[in-house]
C-alpha cells in the first residue's frame, strides 16, 4: 500500500469526525452478528434527519483481502451515507491470515449481504459500495443469482441492484499477472489461474451481471491500476451491462476519504442507484 496502516487509519479516524461529527451516534449505529467467528458481523447505520432513501447500501472495505485492514475502514463512509438520507451496512468479513480466503471471504460476503433480510430493512434496492477489493467483492457478490448451484454465494436471499465499484480489483488474471500487492491474489485463492475457484471468483469471467455498474477510480491510483477498471468497464459493455466508468481526482485512498470530491461522487452514484 502506498500509504502506513497506523498513518492511513488515524486520518480516518480524523476524518470520521471532521465529515460527520457524531453522525455515528444519532444514527444508533447496531452490530449484529451474522457467524459464530469474531470477524463475522456488520453495522447499520441508519438514515439521520427526517429525509431517508429507500434501499441499503453495503458498505464493502478493501485491504488486499488480508487481515491488516478491517471495516474500521468503511466507518466513515457508513456514517456519511446515513447522514444522507441511506441506510448503511458496514460489513466485516474473514480475510487472508484471519480465516479468510477462498471459500471463507466470499462466504463470508455472502452471508453478510444475506443477514439484511433479518435486521427489518427496505432491501428492494441494494447498492453494493466497494473500494480496492472490497470492488471486487461487490462486483461478485453483484452476480450471486448466476453463480452454479452449490458453489460458494449462490441462491441468494438478498438481491443486489447496482454496484459502485471504488477502484476495485476487477479483473484477477490481471491482478494476478501483475503481482499486485506482493501476490495478493494468490493469498487469496492459492492454487492457478485454471481453477475453478479463479473462474467463480473474478468479476471478468462473470460478466454480464445483469444489473448497473458503475466503475468509479481514481486518476492518480497507483495501488490499483486505473486500466484493470478501464478493461473491466469495456468488457462490461461487451458483455450488455448498464456500465458508466467515472475517473475522480486523486489516489486510490482519495476515494474512501469522505472530504474529498471523489467519495462525494461514490456517494452520488450510490445516491441514484436507490433513486
Amino acid at each position: 500500500m502506498t500509504v502506513s496502516r497506523r498513518l492511513f487509519l488515524a486520518a480516518s479516524g480524523v476524518i470520521a469526525l471532521s465529515g460527520c461529527g457524531s453522525s455515528e451516534r444519532k444514527s444508533g449505529m447496531q452490530k449484529f452478528a451474522y457467524g459464530n467467528d469474531s470477524a463475522q458481523y456488520g453495522e447499520l447505520y441508519l438514515p439521520t434527519g427526517s429525509a431517508s432513501v429507500a434501499g441499503v447500501a453495503v458498505v464493502i472495505h478493501g485491504g488486499y483481502w488480508r487481515s491488516t485492514y478491517g471495516a474500521e475502514l468503511g466507518k466513515p463512509l457508513a456514517a456519511d451515507l446515513a447522514a444522507h438520507g441511506i441506510t448503511a451496512w458496514n460489513i466485516e468479513y474473514r480475510l487472508a491470515g484471519n480465516g479468510g480466503g477462498w471459500p471463507a471471504t466470499f462466504e463470508d460476503v455472502a452471508a453478510a449481504i444475506d443477514k439484511l433480510a433479518d435486521l427489518g430493512v427496505d432491501t428492494a434496492k441494494v447498492v453494493l459500495v466497494g473500494h480496492s477489493a472490497g470492488g471486487q467483492l461487490a462486483a461478485w457478490a453483484g452476480g450471486r443469482a448466476k453463480l452454479p448451484a452449490g458453489t460458494p454465494g449462490a441462491a441468494p436471499k438478498i438481491l443486489a441492484t447496482a454496484v459502485v465499484s471504488q477502484s476495485g480489483v476487477l479483473d484477477l488474471k490481471a491482478a494476478r499477472e501483475l503481482n499486485l500487492s506482493d501476490g495478493a491474489v494468490v493469498n487469496l485463492l492459492g492454487g492457478s489461474p485454471s481453477d475453478v475457484q479463479y473462474r467463480l471468483a473474478d468479476p471478468m469471467q462473470q460478466l454480464p451481471l445483469g444489473i448497473p455498474v458503475d466503475v468509479v477510480y481514481g486518476e492518480m491510483d497507483t495501488t490499483v491500476p486505473p486500466q484493470i477498471s478501464k478493461d473491466y468497464a469495456a468488457a462490461a459493455k461487451s458483455a450488455g451491462d448498464p456500465v458508466e466508468l467515472i475517473a475522480v481526482p486523486g489516489d486510490h485512498f482519495a476515494l474512501i476519504d469522505v472530504s474529498t470530491p471523489a467519495w462525494a461522487k461514490c456517494r452520488e452514484l450510490a445516491l441514484r442507484a436507490l433513486s
